[in-house]
């Protein structure tokens, strides 16, 4: 089966206590990785969840020690999960309440024993909480067919358990509500059967989606549900908690490499002494910007934080570390998680966690010399705009060639045919050719078929062909005053009378 890592579940019950936003935040973080160990994970964090709420006071309550202690316990007791075993089929479990939605992915194993692969549950959105009961159970099972798509899209036969036995005719039912409607497109990838189980037969999903926490009955007046994204979020908090869910090791050696960098800039290491002894002879060692902008830093642990405005959101301050800050700009714009954004974009995303001096003049030359960003992104420049042939006012008065090659030989081994098209009336001259034609062979066929019959043209359309492009076929039309309108390079599309034609 498979365990949760001991190191990990040893990092996480050693953490002490939170003491800032910053710091639940990064517990949270290494606790998310050990998620799918817990059953009702989302509901045993919630009351620690309303500390991470916008514009709310840290105050630490008994109830969110009690959730802090729970999750460590929980975690320490993790159970031994089932490996998917893909040649034995699937089956999942689940539920709905009046307040959140759970569900269990398991696998009976080589001995016939009920095992669980997964747990996932999460709290309603508000809208959700208006549902019918009918349309909350098909939320649920929803849900569960999302979080368990790698294993369940191409099952032969899936089972699914739910406590609600109308659902088993559901799909079948002449009276369906606008949302079921959308939802039968998604239901119909999957071939599942719905399978009645009473609650007391369907404890697992039962429990999860009724967990007492998440009843917003049982929640103070800070504690609001977060607003989660069922369809992309592997963690039912992880949006809303602000937790990266890629990251595989805590922040710490971020934290700790950022503090360091403090004492090796002596502009925030000035600032940083006064922050933590307001004297008189600390203030004066400021310059003077600095300390008419002194309000705009502060201290959160051993990081320097800046904000614009009082109404702006504290971001940590870079001191001038080359190093540290390419380190940054790699993983928000390089990394697979930054998905190689343009410079707004990363500079938006950069700019809500973190500030230091001329940061968008510094994204902006690390966007424009990214070698994939440069190989394989269109460029920005404008391209010139599609200009057609001019159009043909009479007969022979333009005129398209061009040459097939690759003919079966004739009695003469001519293998190719040099074609005249008249883009007026449409009317065809064909002169059999050698492969190995002249341009000036060319131009005794252009005065056989088209001038002794037609006149001199006004103006020619071919390709780039050398027989065309030679010096002699050019002296000749230069001569006769008749322009040469050549096609595109790589778009024979420009001359598509001949081409079509050929």
């Amino acid at each position: 089966g498979v365990r949760a890592d001991p190191e990990k579940i040893s990092s996480i019950c050693s953490w002490p206590t939170p003491k800032n936003q910053t710091e639940l935040r990064q517990w949270l973080g290494l606790a998310n990785y050990l998620h799918k160990y817990t059953k009702d994970y989302a509901g045993l964090i919630q009351p620690m969840s309303s500390l991470l709420k916008k514009d709310v006071a840290w105050n630490w309550r008994p109830e969110h020690q009690d959730a802090f202690d729970a999750v460590k316990k929980s975690l320490a007791s993790a159970p031994v999960l089932m490996l998917p075993d893909t040649s034995r089929p699937f089956h999942v479990v689940c539920d709905a309440s009046d307040f959140a939605i759970g569900c269990t992915l398991m696998q009976f194993d080589a001995e016939g024993r009920e095992r669980v692969v997964s747990y996932q549950s999460r709290q309603m959105k508000p809208a959700e909480k208006n549902y019918r009961v009918h349309d909350k159970e098909l939320l649920a099972m929803r849900y569960a067919l999302i979080k368990f798509r790698v294993y369940l899209l191409g099952e032969q036969t899936l089972a699914v358990y739910t406590d609600h036995a109308s659902l088993r005719t559901a799909m079948k039912s002449p009276h369906l509500s606008q949302r079921m409607a959308r939802w039968l497109s998604f239901f119909a990838e999957y071939n599942f059967v719905v399978h009645y189980k009473p609650d007391k037969n369907n404890i697992l999903a039962d429990a999860l989606s009724r967990r007492p926490d998440y009843d917003p009955r049982r929640l103070t007046r800070h504690q609001d549900i977060p607003d989660n994204d069922d369809d992309d979020d592997d963690c039912a908090t992880c949006v809303t908690l602000g937790i990266n869910a890629t990251v595989s090791s805590p922040v710490l050696p971020l934290r700790q490499q950022i503090a360091g960098a403090y004492e090796d800039d002596a502009f925030y290491a000035a600032i940083i002494r006064y922050l933590r002894n307001p004297t008189a002879d600390t203030l004066a060692k400021l310059t003077r910007p600095t300390r008419d902008a002194i309000t705009r830093y502060d201290l959160d642990g051993d990081l320097l934080t800046y904000v614009i405005d009082t109404f702006d959101t504290p971001r940590v301050v870079i001191p001038a570390d080359d190093d540290l800050r390419a380190r940054l700009v790699h993983e928000y714009h390089d990394a697979p998680a930054g998905g190689h954004l343009g410079r707004e974009k990363t500079f938006a995303a950069l700019s809500r966690d973190f500030f230091w001096p001329r940061m968008y003049k510094w994204i902006r030359k690390w966007v424009s010399s990214c070698e994939i960003c440069q190989r394989v992104k269109s460029a920005a420049s404008k391209q010139a705009p599609l200009r057609p042939l001019p159009i043909a006012t009479s007969a022979w008065r333009s005129v398209s060639m061009d040459f097939i090659f690759g003919l079966p030989r004739d009695a003469e081994g001519r293998t190719g045919v040099l074609v005249f098209v008249d883009r007026f009336s449409k009317m065809v001259h064909l002169a059999p050719v050698a492969a190995e034609v002249t341009a000036d062979e060319s131009a005794e066929l252009f005065l056989d078929l088209v001038f002794r019959h037609h006149g001199l043209p006004e103006s020619t359309v071919s390709d780039r062909d050398p027989r065309f492009t030679s010096a002699f076929w050019t002296r000749l039309f230069a001569l006769l005053g008749t322009r040469l309108l050549m096609s595109t390079a790589a778009h024979p599309e420009t001359d598509g009378q001949t081409e079509r034609v050929n």
